[in-house]
């Protein structure tokens, strides 16, 4: 298991797709990320099931 995993997502703002990086070590999370492409906050919210596979949901920080 690495460090960190990658999983893909599609920024609510410009819809271009990006490369996240998440922690595997915590099984529910949510944090604030901004876009690489247009820099405006992303709510990630992540929950690992007991296989460790990520369920990624994303969304406009003021919706």
């Amino acid at each position: 298991m690495s460090a960190l995993d990658s999983v893909e997502v599609q920024c609510p703002y410009c819809w271009e797709v990006l490369d996240i990086s998440i922690d595997p070590s915590v099984p529910d999370q949510e944090y604030v990320e901004d876009c690489q492409v247009c820099c405006q906050p992303i709510v990630v919210h992540v929950v690992l099931d007991e296989d460790l596979v990520p369920t990624v949901n994303v969304w406009a920080e003021n919706d």
